[in-house]
């Protein structure tokens, strides 16, 4: 089975894991009769993946000799084979919210491998992450007020984060400003009940440079604590570690040739994630280590020096080629002489750039269901959904197939498993949930799928 990478202007091909590449080139029948057995849109997870990338990072840390926690970010998606895959791996897990908490205890997580992120916990989240001694980040004095009411008398000290609003990022809704920082600090002073860990930020975009600048602020913080009398010994710098999609050199391109006309909408989209960036994630946390803080001295000879541990929580980063959406095509229809809409079996809410009004600027893959015909001319397409919504398009940008699609034939879209897959995936029009499967080689090397469920990977 022959893999076609189909190119609109300079063609924005994904780079693809050799795991992955091997699927598709070598093994399109298999992938056929996955589809077949069950049903489309499917998604695969390469929970070994993730444990590659986690190496990556650890080992950049390692070099630096930084003391370090890694946390994978859960809600970057729903896998528990991913989720299990880090567990195994030594890492432990961001959770944000009752339910992610619930999957990390029963895949086996005790508190001490846990951190709980996010703005708006629930009381009965707070109960269940102080039930098992989890790290807390805390976002706001009103928050430290209701963990202090449910903390029990004869337990020990609960540990928890206080979470950074940076100078820069005022209008966030997320963290708090110094001098509230430094409230709850006081306030702890009187609180046996809670332990300060450290603090906590987390930055919207990819730039290592905006981090160094919260570390900044971050430590005259630790060093007011420490005069107040706390013992801090972690700074965590939250996620947003880049991942690159396709390569950096043709996604430059491919942006400054884009014009309208290459879109449906006749509109090019504000803006997009940085697809094919100069960084590796593991890269990107190395310019950090080696960066200049205003003391003079390298993040990491500050953190040795200060004997602070860098936690962090990449969920993107982690889940870089450890996933890959299948969609089957319905139909090719024809909506003038040179253009065509192709349906899939399946909809944008599991592959939802579209509806933030972004793109996800990777070429999807052809996959045909039976050899092509000959000598057919190309096709200029963009794609769409099953479901009765105009706006249910995964792609609107105009994609040139040099094969024409047909029905019965796949789409695959690469490297989906960073907020991608699932993140509004629903039941509309009473559609079931795509599959979720993970895909591991058995003994003698052939691929096989297992579920992605608890317990089972």
């Amino acid at each position: 089975m022959t893999l076609h990478c189909h190119k609109i202007g300079s063609g924005l091909p994904p780079i693809l894991r050799s795991a992955t590449a091997d699927l598709l080139t070598r093994h399109g029948p298999l992938l056929l009769d996955w589809v077949a057995r069950f049903g489309s849109p499917l998604n695969l997870a390469w929970p070994d993946a993730l444990q590659e990338n986690l190496a990556a990072l650890k080992g950049v840390l390692t070099e630096g000799r930084v003391e370090h926690a890694i946390y994978y970010g859960v809600k970057v998606n729903k896998s528990r084979g991913l989720m299990q895959a880090a567990l195994s791996a030594g890492a432990g897990l961001d959770v944000s919210s009752l339910y992610e908490l619930r999957d990390a205890r029963r895949l086996g997580a005790d508190g001490a491998r846990l951190v709980a992120t996010g703005p708006a916990k629930t009381r009965a989240f707070h109960q269940e992450l102080i039930d098992c001694r989890a790290l807390i980040s805390v976002d706001s004095p009103e928050e430290l007020e209701d963990l202090i009411a449910l903390l029990p008398a004869d337990a020990g000290p609960q540990p928890i984060l206080l979470r950074l609003q940076p100078r820069d990022q005022k209008k966030s809704r997320f963290g708090m400003p110094a001098d509230a920082i430094i409230y709850c600090l006081a306030r702890l002073a009187a609180e046996s009940g809670l332990r300060f860990d450290g603090l906590h930020f987390h930055l919207s975009g990819y730039r290592w440079e905006t981090r160094l600048a919260a570390l900044n602020e971050a430590a005259d913080l630790i060093a007011e604590a420490r005069r107040m009398g706390c013992t801090p010994r972690m700074i965590d710098i939250g996620g947003g570690l880049p991942i690159q999609y396709v390569d950096q050199v043709k996604y430059r391109a491919h942006l400054s040739a884009q014009t309208p006309e290459d879109y449906r909408t006749g509109k090019i989209p504000d803006s997009f994630y940085p697809y094919g960036g100069a960084l590796s994630a593991a890269d990107w946390l190395s310019e950090l280590l080696q960066a200049k803080m205003s003391k003079g001295c390298s993040v990491a000879s500050y953190l040795m020096h200060e004997g602070l541990t860098l936690a962090m929580e990449p969920g993107r980063a982690l889940a870089d080629q450890a996933a890959i959406s299948v969609f089957r095509i319905l139909r090719v229809k024809a909506l003038g002489p040179d253009t065509h809409v192709i349906f899939v079996e399946g909809s944008s809410f599991s592959a939802c750039e579209t509806w933030f009004a972004s793109e996800f600027l990777i070429d999807p893959i052809l996959v045909p269901a039976t050899r092509p015909a000959a000598a057919s001319p190309p096709i200029r397409a963009y794609l769409a959904g099953h479901s009765c919504l105009d706006e249910d398009v995964l792609s609107n940008r105009w994609l040139t197939f040099p094969t024409p699609p047909r029905a019965g034939d796949l789409l695959v879209y690469a490297n989906t498993g960073g907020y991608q897959m699932d993140l509004l995936e629903n039941e509309f029009h009473r559609h079931p949930m795509p599959a979720r499967l993970c895909v591991i080689e058995d003994a003698e090397g052939r691929l096989t799928l297992v579920p992605d469920t608890i317990g089972e990977v």
